[in-house]
């Protein structure tokens, strides 16, 4: 998984902060964020700013939350949920739709992989994406998740979608 792009070495996760929020704030005005992140539009400021600190101090036996940095801006997050033993669910959001398309996605999910694996032990990675999303699914094939099953459905930017879990080994990769 060595990939390599002009944004690989400019990546980084890191904690979350309540100075993030100025970002977050941004994103809660893009519209095509919002629907593609099934966040409320309209938001008040408010209502986010707790919702913000939520994330912030949010402390999980089986979730975490690390921001996505670029040239020391916060332009997304990467979550680990369901995390148990050696798995866990990786999800991304790049808050910034002007970025979206850049490759950046693959090095911020390789970057949390990295950590899952360095950190917690993880070795395995499921994912889940909307079948209409075709920049994901690509992504997550790139990084070398493979399509496992096909279950469920729900909204995505306004319309019902089949959704794709996939499932990352880093075992069968060595």
């Amino acid at each position: 998984m060595n990939l390599k792009t002009q944004y690989n070495d400019l990546i980084k996760i890191r904690p979350l902060t309540k100075e993030d929020f100025k970002y977050v704030l941004n994103w809660s005005k893009d519209n095509r964020f919002c629907s593609a992140n099934d966040w409320e539009e309209n938001r008040s400021e408010k209502e986010l700013y707790h919702w913000w600190l939520h994330c912030v101090n949010n402390k999980s036996e089986d979730f975490i939350r690390l921001g996505i940095e670029l040239e020391n801006k916060l332009i997304g997050y990467a979550d680990l949920a369901y995390i148990k033993e050696n798995s866990a669910e990786l999800g991304i959001a790049i808050g910034e739709s002007l970025l979206w398309g850049k490759g950046i996605g693959i090095y911020s999910s390789l970057n949390m992989i990295d950590y899952a694996a360095t950190h917690l032990g993880i070795t395995v990675f499921n994912a889940e994406t909307h079948e209409t999303n075709i920049r994901a699914r690509k992504m997550l094939e790139k990084i070398g998740f493979k399509e496992v099953s096909r279950i469920g459905s729900e909204k995505y930017l306004g319309k019902d979608c089949n959704l794709i879990q996939f499932q990352l080994s880093l075992q069968a990769n060595k």
